[in-house]
C-alpha cells in the first residue's frame, strides 16, 4: 500500500500514474477531492482508496501496518499566498506530523521541497544541508517549505528512510486545474493558440534581456522518475535537488512552444506584475550531483523534447497522464 498526498495535483496524480504502470494499485490518494477541474486528474488511476486530507492521520492510524511507503506531495503551492498561518498549517504542520507518524510506524518517507527556498540565488544551488540553514526565500510559500528542511536537518529521530525533493520548475500533463500557478509552457500553448501570439514579462533586472530569465525546467514524468527511484533506493536519506540541471530563457521555451504548434515566434513583453516584482527569481539551476551520485543515472529531458510531447500528447487533445 502506497500512500500519496497531493493526489488529485499536478505531481501526485502523474505519480500515481507512473505508479500504475509499473504494476502498483494498492494507492491510497489523499488530498481535499473539492476541486471537480482537479479530481479529473484521477479518472481512470487504479486507486485503492480516497482518504480526506483532514482525516487522514486517523486513517493512518488504523492501517499503518498495511502501508510501505508515504509520497509526501501535498501542499498549499500557490507562490503569492501571503497567510502565512495557512501556510504553517499546511506545509509545514501538516509535514511535521507526517515525519513524525512515518518514525512511529517506521515508514520510508518523500517529500516535497521547492527550489522556492533558494530566495534569490545568492547562495547558489547546491543541495548542501550546510547551506539550507542560510536560506532567504522570496515569498511565504517559499519561507514555509524552507522551515520544514530546517526542521528535518535538526531531528534526531528519523524515519528509517525519508528524501526532501526540492522541485525546480516542473511543467507538463495534468496541471490544467492550476490556474496562475500552472507552467508558463501551459499559458503559451493557450495564449498562442488564442492570440496567435506570447507575451512575456519584461525584465526589471540589467543583468538579464527581456525574455532572457533563466530557470531550470524539468519534465514531470522526469520528476516522477526520480520518485520511482527513490521508492526503490531506501538510502541516503538527504535532501535532493530535482531539477534538469539546465537553465533555459523564457525565450527558449515560448520558441520550443511555438514550433511544437507548428506556428511562427510572435512574442511582447509586458510588466511583471508588481505584487511578484520584488519576489521575482530571474535565475535557478539545479546542481543534480548529489542525485547522480547516489545511482539515479537516467537522462533527463531536453526542454524541447520535453515541450514536444506535452503539447502534442496532451494539450492539443486535453490528455493526461
Amino acid at each position: 500500500m502506497i500512500i500519496v498526498t497531493g493526489a488529485a495535483g499536478f505531481i501526485g496524480s502523474c505519480l500515481i500514474s507512473k505508479l500504475n504502470q509499473e504494476g502498483f494499485n494498492n494507492i491510497i490518494a489523499v488530498d481535499k477531492f473539492d476541486t471537480p477541474a482537479k479530481n479529473k486528474n484521477l479518472k481512470g488511476k487504479k486507486i485503492t482508496q480516497q482518504v480526506e486530507r483532514g482525516s487522514f492521520f486517523h486513517w493512518l492510524d488504523q492501517n499503518h501496518k498495511q502501508v510501505e511507503f508515504v509520497f509526501h506531495l501535498g501542499a498549499r503551492t500557490d507562490t503569492t499566498e501571503f497567510d502565512m498561518e495557512l501556510l504553517n498549517e499546511l506545509n509545514l504542520n501538516y509535514s511535521k506530523q507526517m515525519w513524525n507518524k512515518c518514525i512511529e510506524y517506521q515508514i520510508p518517507l518523500v517529500y516535497a521541497s521547492s527550489a522556492a527556498t533558494y530566495g534569490g540565488g545568492e547562495h547558489g544551488y547546491n543541495d548542501d544541508h550546510s547551506v539550507i540553514e542560510n536560506l532567504a526565500p522570496l515569498n511565504p510559500y517559499g519561507i514555509s517549505k524552507n522551515e520544514f528542511d530546517k526542521w528535518v536537518l535538526k531531528q534526531e529521530q528519523q524515519p528509517l528512510f525519508w528524501a526532501g525533493l526540492k522541485f525546480f520548475n516542473v511543467y507538463g500533463p495534468n496541471e490544467y486545474h492550476k490556474g496562475r500557478m500552472a507552467s508558463v509552457i501551459f499559458h503559451a500553448f493557450n495564449q498562442i493558440g488564442n492570440t496567435g501570439q506570447m507575451k512575456l514579462f519584461r525584465s526589471h533586472n540589467p543583468d538579464f534581456k527581456d525574455g532572457g530569465q533563466m530557470r531550470d525546467f524539468v519534465y514531470v514524468k522526469d520528476v516522477v522518475e526520480v520518485c520511482y527511484f527513490l521508492m526503490h533506493h531506501r538510502k541516503d536519506s538527504a535532501i535532493y535537488n530535482l531539477g534538469s540541471g539546465e537553465a533555459r530563457t523564457f525565450l527558449d521555451l515560448v520558441n520550443a512552444t511555438f514550433k511544437a504548434m507548428d506556428k511562427e515566434p510572435v512574442v511582447s513583453f509586458i510588466d511583471t506584475p508588481a505584487d511578484i516584482r520584488d519576489k521575482y527569481q530571474y535565475y535557478t539551476q539545479a546542481n543534480m550531483d548529489k542525485l547522480k551520485a547516489i545511482g539515479f543515472t537516467r537522462p533527463f529531458t531536453p526542454l524541447e523534447e520535453g515541450i514536444d510531447d506535452y503539447v502534442k500528447n496532451y494539450l492539443q487533445n486535453d490528455n493526461y497522464c
